[in-house]
């Protein structure tokens, strides 16, 4: 098996034996180990026993008081925040469980640095074994916000972050340019071509989706959202691409992002979409389950729809969550 997305951390936790990650006291270190954890230079005191204690032991049961000794407050802030993190984790049987823990508890107090972290270390979980990239490139679209372009119909997809990271530091290539007068390294379209170059550079994120021309990038992300969803709730869909939606009777449908639910919902009212907010959404597909018994009676025979939209600022946002969050399952419980 090609190994990819070591970044992810998989390799610092153990299976669970449903088949989820389990939280390891390497994981937990790893996250004290993020530079806005470490306490800097002029930390009191306070800050840095708590820090020396949680090295040598990092499930330690930390006490409220320990935290508010702490003399800056938005080092205290930051150990509240990262605390009740690393207790929910420890709380789950599973990162999987801890997941979908916090996406019912309403993701309050989280940050999404966070959240997008457990989606990518669950993703590596759910797709070991893939052997395609095209469904790693599209999978990371859950875990990394991603910045468009439009050229004729291609829908090129490059990760936001690396866009920003390489400004100004290099001569434009043709792709760049049209990602809107970004500096970079060359970024490559993900092509029949190319694809095997993916595995050298799969913690890079420095190759570009074509989801608007390219009929396998957009089977490629289906197939990530039905190896999602039935890895974390334990039940089969099938997810298919649409090139346009055609039904009236829109039932039920999932915003995969903060502009896709607004347009999502102005089309269920029956409100008028404008061309500007019709040409937002990147990618549409229909989602139905095999068993339809788990499903909310309102749903009837309908299949659900998933919209894809990018901000007026060309950038592109899926939110995990919602897809999570917004399916009409009866009873929703990881298997792992």
């Amino acid at each position: 098996m090609t190994e990819f997305w070591v970044s992810s951390g998989h390799h610092l936790t153990q299976r669970t034996e449903g088949g989820g990650l389990a939280v390891t006291d390497e994981l937990i270190l790893a996250y004290l180990a993020r530079p806005e954890v470490l306490p800097p230079d002029d930390a009191c005191a306070a800050e840095r026993a708590l820090y020396a204690d949680l090295l040598a032991h990092p499930r330690r049961v930390v006490s409220m008081e320990a935290v508010r000794a702490i003399a800056d407050p938005d080092a205290r802030e930051n150990w509240e925040v990262l605390l009740a993190f690393r207790d929910r984790l420890l709380a789950a049987r599973s990162i999987e469980a801890a997941y979908l823990g916090m996406i019912r508890e309403g993701l309050q107090g989280i940050p999404s640095l966070f959240l997008n972290q457990l989606v990518h270390l669950i993703l590596r979980n759910a797709l070991d074994g893939c052997d395609d990239p095209f469904v790693l490139r599209a999978a990371e679209l859950l875990f990394r916000p991603q910045r468009i372009s439009r050229l004729d119909n291609a829908v090129l997809l490059a990760d936001a972050e690396v866009i920003e990271a390489r400004e100004g530091s290099a001569p434009l290539s043709p792709l760049v340019s049209m990602l809107g007068k970004d500096a970079a390294n060359e970024l490559d379209i993900l092509n029949e071509d190319n694809a095997w170059s993916y595995w050298s550079r799969s913690d890079a994120f420095s190759m570009a989706l074509n989801l608007g021309s390219s009929m396998r990038s957009r089977e490629a992300l289906a197939r990530v959202i039905e190896a999602f969803v039935g890895h974390l709730l334990n039940v089969e869909v099938r997810v298919n691409p649409l090139d346009k939606l055609e039904d009236s009777d829109w039932r039920w449908f999932v915003g995969l992002d903060a502009e896709a639910t607004r347009i999502g919902n102005a089309l269920w009212r029956g409100d008028p979409v404008s061309n500007a907010d019709q040409e937002r959404v990147i990618a549409l597909f229909s989602l139905t389950f095999t068993d339809r018994t788990r499903l909310e009676d309102s749903v009837g025979d309908r299949p659900v729809y998933l919209l894809l939209a990018a901000t007026g600022a060309n950038l592109v946002t899926l939110k995990p969550h919602n897809l999570i969050a917004g399916l009409p399952l009866k009873t929703a419980q990881a298997p792992c």
